[in-house]
């Protein structure tokens, strides 16, 4: 095996068994919580705003995107922007998705403690169960990881994929408690390979 080969699968391994840690840790009451929460803050005409600083930052702007496609309207709140007047989009009653590992992320506190005293709720999304972050939230969901896939265990890797992968479980729930279809989904999607997709099952009666 090359020693380029056996590095990259020495990473693979690493992300599979983190993934399967993940899956077996999965706290599935605590997704129905931020479910029921979000649920609750949209029947009272509150919206959905997913925050996080970093690496974190870029998987917010995906999360936010997945919501809003299948049936949550969701908004990407920059992380430090937050606290220098993006905060005013969020208003009392919404709920913010907050993504840290550490759950310790001095920015991220900052822009936390701001939406709470501006009377948001927040849904921490964290590595640390013991974390500022965890603490804070009216729902915590962990997504911890042990290994992020390297020797160095820093640059954020593994972690990214729990905290994707227990997002995205979210969506499942929330889809599935709306019913999307797929003539609701494509409403959302009528460019690209996806909605032409659904319109050729259309089609073709499946």
């Amino acid at each position: 095996m090359s020693d380029s080969k056996a590095q990259v699968q020495e990473f693979l391994d690493i992300i599979n068994e983190q993934v399967l840690a993940y899956e077996k840790s999965q706290d599935t009451e605590a997704l129905a919580a931020a479910r029921d929460l979000i649920l609750d803050v949209e029947s009272k005409g509150g919206r959905v705003h997913v925050t996080g600083i970093g690496k974190p930052g870029h998987l917010s702007g995906y999360v936010a995107s997945l919501l809003s496609s299948t049936g949550t309207p969701a908004y990407e709140l920059h992380g430090t922007e937050a606290v220098h007047g993006s905060s005013g989009q969020v208003v009392p009653g919404d709920v913010v998705i907050a993504i840290s590992n550490s759950g310790e992320t001095n920015e991220l506190k900052a822009t936390v403690t701001a939406l709470k005293k501006n009377g948001a709720k927040i849904i921490s999304v964290t590595g640390n169960p013991e974390s500022w972050l965890a603490k804070q939230g009216d729902v915590a969901l962990i997504a911890g990881v042990t290994q992020e896939g390297d020797s160095m265990n820093k640059p954020p890797r593994a972690s990214i994929l729990a905290e994707a992968l227990c997002l995205q479980s979210l969506s499942i729930l929330l889809q599935n408690e709306k019913k999307l279809t797929k003539d609701q989904y494509v409403k959302w999607h009528p460019g690209g390979s996806l909605g032409k997709s659904i319109l050729e099952e259309q089609k073709e009666g499946k």
